[in-house]
């Protein structure tokens, strides 16, 4: 029935139907362009927000703080009338504030001393009044803290002002970091100041070169050989110490040692302050920078007119000595450093049988140790190579006097002595003392008789050399004094011998006294006997005697 009706409302009136549709149709267009216009604009605030959020985020996690001045929008009816004061979430932690991100600027200027806080304030109204930039550095109150405000306006592309910002940024480390390097650079000042007082301080020329043999670097004595000349001169000129003949003293000696990376050195003749004298340079190589493909060269000129003075000076007493030791009884060789023979006197000749022929010739220590021993005067080894060997080493391992005994196979017995020489080598000296040591061996015989008769007499006996200790004493002395052998062989002094015996005159008063008497009368020129009455009623007669070597001979005898 209802479909009937439509259908006959629509042949009656087709045109208001049209309409109807047309009207409908255009609604549904409007609803749905400004439903994707919404969407559209939903989506543009949806990115705009998150942006916001994201700058935000960013300033958030700047390791700055920062307090803001933000201001109302002077292009529009903004709704902010007044400025707003923001406070970001690193600043509150970096100074601690109770308020967080609520914090006014008045607690923030809290946190700095009153002066710094003053300051502080004047240069924030400077920045809000007219814009002016500043940066400082400031220490907070209550914390080791030290932090670098900078402040700044920020401006919209129309010249709109959108906030005045101060950041604060914690600089503690970099501070500390900073104080470490001036106090390390202060430290190597000094040090460099102490290497030049140093190098101007040396008493002689001291420079550096490049590895193209260019002066770079020289001491005050090195300057003081160009009289009026600049440090900038010197080196901008590349002046040269020169020698007589007006050459580089020591650029050709720099250049040998930089090629063979050796230390060189070369005596030279300098004119100087009209005066010529004589001088050791020295060209010394090293590796620059710790670089092996870097040598640089530091040399040295060294005043040793003196020394070479000194050396005519030995020369010519050397000579003198050898002429001297050429006339002596004993026998006496130099063989150089290269071990030949470069002196000899007559009485080495004879001691060893040789030609002064082939002397002359000025044979090596080898070939003379080899003539020896055809001849038998070396003394029997088991090997002769090794003997031979180690005679040869001591030319550089002996540098100090030297004396030893040679036994020979025909029953010789030679001293020698060898001193190292100034100029390199030995000096050789020979004695026969074959005669010397029969004679000490027989004295030494008479001695030992001597005193196997003293050790075998009934009477204590005891001598006293003549340095006053004791030398001898025999079994029969311990006995009488109950006297220690160890104590003895120490070689006690007369006092302390007297003092052992002080246990056999416990009864004595004045022991001092009495110590006193007797050692007067042991040492007495006058006194030969006296007696002791020891507290075992024993009386000893004291008898003391002065030998012809200047000892004293004392017996003890009871009766």
């Amino acid at each position: 029935m209802t479909q009937e009706l439509l259908i006959d409302m629509y042949y009656s009136a087709p045109e208001l139907w049209y309409g109807i549709v047309m009207a409908f149709t255009a609604l549904l267009a409007a609803f749905f362009y400004y439903w994707y216009n919404y969407l559209r604009l939903k989506q543009k605030n949806y990115f705009l927000n998150r942006d916001r959020e994201r700058y935000a985020e960013t300033l958030y996690a700047s390791k700055d703080g920062y307090f803001a001045f933000i201001y109302p929008d002077q292009k529009i009816d903004d709704p902010r009338k007044s400025m707003v004061e923001r406070c970001s979430r690193r600043l509150a932690v970096i100074l601690n504030l109770s308020e967080g991100t609520n914090s006014s600027f008045e607690d923030i200027l809290k946190n700095f001393y009153k002066e710094d806080a003053k300051k502080i304030q004047k240069y924030v109204n400077l920045l809000r009044e007219d814009g002016v930039s500043f940066e400082e550095e400031f220490c907070l109150k209550n914390s080791a803290k030290q932090l670098r405000l900078s402040g700044s306006r920020i401006n919209g592309i129309d010249g709109n002002i959108y906030c005045d910002m101060i950041w604060f940024r914690d600089i503690s480390t970099e501070a500390q970091a900073l104080s470490e390097l001036e106090t390390e650079k202060e430290v190597w000042h000094k040090q460099i100041i102490r290497l030049e007082d140093l190098l101007n301080n040396i008493p002689y020329p001291v420079w550096m070169r490049d590895d193209k043999l260019n002066l770079f670097e020289f001491n005050r004595k090195y300057a003081e050989f160009f009289d009026g000349k600049s440090r900038e001169d010197i080196l901008q000129n590349g002046l040269e110490i020169q020698n007589i003949n007006g050459e580089s003293i020591s650029r050709n000696l720099a250049f040998v040692a930089h090629s063979v990376n050796r230390p060189k050195k070369q005596a030279v003749t300098v004119i100087k302050n009209g005066e010529r004298k004589v001088y050791e340079a020295t060209e010394t190589p090293f590796h620059a920078e710790e670089s092996l493909d870097k040598i640089y060269t530091v040399g040295t000129l060294v005043d040793i007119s003196e020394l070479d003075e000194l050396k005519r000076n030995l020369k010519i007493h050397q000579n003198a000595h050898l002429e001297i030791m050429g006339k002596l009884g004993t026998a006496f060789a130099v063989f150089s450093q290269e071990m030949k023979l470069a002196f000899y006197n007559h009485a080495f000749a004879q001691l060893w049988g040789l030609e002064n022929s082939w002397l002359e010739q000025q044979p090596n220590y080898s070939a003379f140790m080899d003539i020896l021993r055809e001849k038998r005067m070396l003394p029997e080894v088991p090997d002769y190579i090794a003997y031979k060997n180690s005679e040869q080493q001591d030319f550089s391992t002996i540098i100090e006097t030297k004396e030893d005994m040679m036994h020979l196979p025909n029953g010789q017995t030679i001293r020698r002595v060898r001193i190292p020489h100034p100029m390199g080598g030995l000096v050789f000296a020979f004695e026969d003392v074959s005669d010397k040591l029969a004679t000490r061996r027989a004295y030494n015989s008479l001695l030992a008789i001597q005193r196997e008769s003293l050790e075998n007499l009934f009477d204590a006996v005891i001598i006293f050399g003549p340095d006053g200790r004791l030398n001898f004493y025999n079994q029969s002395y311990l006995k009488l004094w109950d006297a220690d052998g160890n104590l003895l062989d120490k070689e006690p002094s007369i006092s302390e011998l007297v003092e052992t015996q002080r246990d056999f005159f416990t009864k004595v008063e004045d022991w001092k006294s009495l110590k006193a008497d007797i050692i007067n009368h042991l040492i007495s020129f006058t006194t030969r006997t006296f007696i002791l009455n020891r507290d075992d009623k024993e009386q000893v007669e004291v008898m003391s005697r002065n030998l012809s070597d200047g000892s004293i001979m004392v017996t003890y005898k009871i009766f």
